[in-house]
Order: structure tokens, then C-alpha cells, then sequence
């Protein structure tokens, strides 16, 4: 019987799991390396080994109301999308509602963790811990890893011919904080994700000249969307997965295009990338697109090679005269504390989970991998999902399929990724039918056909308006009384961020949204009387 669980990392994965840990019964102990919870958003000053490390100026680019801890709401001032000190505000204020913090041992390393000698039998691991130069040892019945992916970076230094000839100084981005010393300086940004864009954005201000380096280019986006709305209450909902699963692939990947292009056509900036229809990551900048038109922010291909004061580019061009290079070029995954690395790595050296959280071959279901998954959705809401789901397996209240089974449902979920967001090392899938593969398996998923019959409102709401966190805490274990009222109060929240000037607006207009709302609702009706009889 699962009882002690050990968590490792207080970000807000961890705290996600001692929540949840704590919900069901169970005595969760974290191991936090640093002395604060917080784990990414917690700025510092200089980047700590086996940390990860955020610039000063970092924003989520996930809003408020997509991106909070399912039973507990923003405060309604907190703007949409915030300063990593404004989350990190309210990450403090959840630990301390949920009494979080007494189960945290702060400035605490894990440094080993394996299997005890009868783990086929108790399940049972040996974890050792160091903490002010002494070690300590404990046995645990059940381990959660919530140590991120943003700690070691990779750094493709081979992969650049010339680069240990060259004069200029070069780090990776997670060396990056703050943009003063880089005045006057010419900067080569190498990588077109979050990071690299926000870097080369921020950097236009100050440097004389930056130069932004994509090998495959990027979809960009902006945090507002149609009517000034955040982008992820817009597009985020079950209704646009039910268009985008129901048409032809060939219509679907002509609207996505199109979507993304609404704003500006990339091709024309030379952000288009290779593959137009994948799915990955798009970047969320709402500056970028600005700066490159007023030529302070340069976009090139990948460079070649590297002389010992320019740039060579794959198309032949040269840049002279570069100062610095920064490598936004993401992070590898790595579990230096896990004695076998191939529990978590068992094929290929790839991380290999089941549902994107269990290692599938152990011999007992009592490690789980909290908040590697990467989707368009939030990662808190999803950390405390895959919390969830983690320890109804460990408490034996949910039944594992075979190993074999479960490596065949790994397979598939790769090659869907591959179909739809190309080939990558991050474990990316679609937030919804994630999340509702999570929640059917341990009863949390709202049933719409009784939600059409009961509560038509609500229905409407949760199916066609944004897939907020709360729809996961509205029904089964784990229920939240006040997730309706969060839902259906979640676009005044919103709103309230952004009116703090109140304009009288003399035109009556009459969404098309609500248009669409009525005509469907009969068909839905029809279908709900279909599913039944």
C-alpha cells in the first residue's frame, strides 16, 4: 500500500503533486534544491547549477484563466497574462491556502534514487538526500518527478563549425538576464522559439543591430486575439477540436494556415516554416513582427559556420563584425539523481512514459514523471491532472493495461505526434484530448449529455467557451464546489483586467458566438436523444 511519496522539485509541478498527495491521503515529502517554491518562475539574478533559469522580463504566454490551479482562481485584478513576479505572487498564495510549505524540505538535493533490493514485491525506492553537507536516506513508497525540462540546456556547440575560433563571447540563453550590457553591440540570436524571439525582441532596444537565426522557422503569435481577447480563450475549446478532428486533413491544415497567417503572413518576414502544417509550438511575440519591420531585428537562415569575428549563413550571406551569439536552442531531458536511467529513458535513449507519465516497464506502478508533456495548454493545470491520474495508479484505484499494451499506446501517441507536430525530442500532443484521455480514466471528465440535460448553460459554456482548468474539478474525485461559478464567471474575470478605464460603447452588437450557440444546441439536443436511445 502506497503511503509515504516522495516529490522532488517544489515548482508548480511539485506543489501540484503534494496537493494532490494530500487529497487522497497520502504523506508527501519535496525535496527542494533551492530555499524557495516556485521552481522556473523564480527569478534569480544568475543562472544555479541544476536550476532552471528565467530572464528578468519573462511573461506567460498562457492567460490567467487557462493557466491557474484548478480550484483556485486569480485573484480578479491579477492581469491576463503576467510578469514571472506576478505568478510567482500567486504561487505563494496557493502554497499558503493549501498549507503547502510545512511538507517542503528547502535547500535539500537529491542525489540517488533506486530501487530497493525487493522492489518487485513492495514497490519501494531508496532515496538519498543531501542537505548543509550532510546525507540522509529514507525509503519511500511512491516517487513523483517534478523536476521540469528547463534545466540542462542543450548546446549544440559541434554543430557550428569554426565556433571555438571565434573572438566574440557566446552562452546559452539561459546565461541571459538582462539587456544593458549588450548596448551598442551586434547579437546573433540563434534558435526561433519563446526564448530566442523574446531575447532578440528585448535586445533591439539596446544593441545596434540583432540578428535572429532559425533553421526551420516559426509560426508567431500574439497573446490578443479577435476583440482583444486572450488567444487561448479564442481557440482553445472543444468545439475547435471537434472541427479540426471532423474535417478532411486537407481543409484543416488550409485553415490552420490561414489562422496563422491572419496576422501577418510570415512569408513575407521569413518566419514561414518548412513544414506550414505542423502543429509544434507556435511563438508567442507580440513585438517581433514590429521590430522586424523597423529593421532593428534581422531574420536569417541557420549559419554555416563561424569565422573568428562573423557569420556565415546557409544561403552564403555574411555578417561581420558580431559581438555575441546566443543559443536559445532549448534543453535536454536529464535525471542525474535516477541510478538506472533507463527506467524513465528505456528505449533509445528517448524518454519513454506511458500516458506521458508512467515509465511503462517497471515492475511496480510507483514512479511517476509530473509535467514533461508539452501542449498548447498550460502546464498547471496539466501537472495537476497527470497528479491525479499518478495516484490512483500508485493507490491501485486505476488499473494499468499490460506492458505490452501500454508500449503499443506509447507508439501510437508518437506517431501522432510526428504526423502533426514533426519530429522533436519534446513529448507534445493536443491539450484537450490529453487532458480528457487523463480525466475518463479516473472519472473527472464532465459528462456533456447529462450536462445538455441538467444544466443547459453550463453546457454551452464548457463545450463551446474556453477549456478552462475548472472543467476537470466539475464532476467525480477531486470535485471543486465553486468550479460552475468559476466558469461561467470567467469572462468577467477577464474583462476586468483590461477595463480599468469604463467606455460606454453605443454599438449593440450580437456575437456571432452566441449566434452559433443557439443554432447548435438543437443538434446537440438531437445528438444527446441519438446517443441515448
Amino acid at each position: 500500500m502506497v503511503q509515504r511519496v516522495a516529490i522532488i522539485g517544489a515548482g508548480l509541478s511539485g506543489l501540484a503533486s503534494i496537493k494532490c498527495c494530500l487529497d487522497e491521503g497520502l504523506e508527501p515529502t519535496c525535496f527542494e534544491r533551492s530555499d524557495d517554491i516556485g521552481g522556473l518562475w523564480k527569478f534569480t539574478e544568475r543562472a544555479e547549477e541544476g536550476r532552471a533559469s528565467i530572464y528578468r522580463s519573462v511573461f506567460t504566454n498562457s492567460c490567467k484563466e487557462m493557466m491557474c490551479f484548478p480550484d483556485f482562481p486569480f485573484p480578479d485584478d491579477f492581469p491576463n497574462y503576467m510578469h514571472n513576479s506576478k505568478l510567482q505572487e500567486y504561487i505563494r498564495m496557493y502554497a499558503k491556502h493549501f498549507a503547502l510549505l510545512r511538507y517542503i524540505k528547502f535547500k535539500t538535493t537529491v542525489s540517488s534514487i533506486k530501487k530497493r533490493p525487493d522492489f518487485s514485491v513492495t514497490g519501494q525506492w531508496d532515496v538519498i538526500t543531501k542537505q548543509d553537507g550532510k546525507e540522509e536516506s529514507a525509503v519511500f513508497d511512491a516517487i513523483m518527478v517534478c523536476s521540469g525540462h528547463h534545466v540542462y540546456p542543450n548546446f549544440p556547440v559541434d554543430c557550428f563549425p569554426g565556433l571555438n575560433k571565434f573572438k566574440g563571447s557566446y552562452f546559452h540563453s539561459r546565461e541571459y538576464k538582462e539587456p544593458e550590457k549588450f548596448k551598442g553591440k551586434r547579437v546573433l540570436v540563434i534558435g526561433l522559439g519563446n526564448s530566442g524571439s523574446d531575447i532578440a525582441v528585448e535586445l533591439s532596444h539596446t544593441a545596434s543591430q540583432v540578428y535572429l537565426s532559425s533553421r526551420s522557422g516559426s509560426w508567431v503569435m500574439s497573446r490578443v486575439w479577435d476583440n482583444g481577447y486572450p488567444w487561448d480563450m479564442l481557440t482553445v475549446t472543444r468545439f475547435e477540436t471537434f472541427l479540426r478532428d471532423s474535417l478532411p486533413t486537407s481543409v484543416s491544415d488550409w485553415l490552420y494556415v490561414r489562422r496563422m497567417n491572419r496576422w501577418f503572413k510570415h512569408e513575407n518576414y521569413g518566419l514561414m516554416p518548412l513544414n506550414r502544417t505542423s502543429r509544434k509550438e507556435p511563438v508567442f511575440n507580440d513585438d517581433l513582427p514590429s521590430r522586424i519591420t523597423c529593421g532593428t531585428v534581422v531574420v536569417k537562415p541557420n549559419v554555416k559556420e563561424f569565422t573568428e569575428t562573423s557569420a556565415i549563413f546557409q544561403d552564403g550571406t555574411v555578417q561581420e563584425n558580431v559581438d555575441f551569439v546566443i543559443f536559445a536552442t532549448g534543453y535536454s531531458y536529464s535525471y542525474p539523481f535516477m541510478e538506472d536511467n533507463a527506467i524513465i529513458k528505456c528505449r533509445d535513449n528517448e524518454v519513454t512514459l506511458y500516458k506521458g507519465i508512467l515509465p511503462p516497464r517497471l515492475e511496480k506502478p510507483t514512479m511517476a514523471v509530473i509535467g514533461l508533456v508539452q501542449s498548447l495548454g498550460a502546464i498547471i493545470p496539466t501537472s495537476d491532472l497527470q497528479a491525479r491520474w499518478a495516484i490512483k495508479v500508485f493507490k491501485g484505484l486505476y488499473k494499468l493495461p499490460p506492458v505490452n499494451d501500454m508500449m503499443e499506446d506509447i507508439d501510437e501517441k508518437m506517431g501522432k505526434k510526428l504526423k502533426w507536430y514533426g519530429q522533436s525530442n519534446t513529448l507534445q500532443t493536443d491539450y484537450i484530448s490529453y487532458m480528457d484521455e487523463l480525466a475518463s480514466a479516473i472519472g473527472v471528465k464532465p459528462s456533456f449529455p447529462l450536462l445538455f440535460l441538467t444544466d443547459p448553460r453550463l453546457a454551452l459554456e464548457v463545450y463551446f467557451g474556453p477549456c478552462s482548468p475548472y472543467q476537470f474539478r466539475l464532476t467525480g474525485p477531486g470535485k471543486w464546489d465553486g468550479a460552475r461559478n468559476a466558469i461561467l464567471t470567467q469572462w468577467d474575470r477577464t474583462l476586468k483586467a483590461t477595463r480599468t478605464r469604463v467606455v460606454y460603447d453605443s454599438q449593440k452588437h450580437f456575437p456571432f458566438l452566441n449566434l452559433l450557440k443557439i443554432l447548435a444546441l438543437p443538434l446537440l439536443l438531437l445528438a444527446v436523444f441519438l446517443m441515448i436511445n
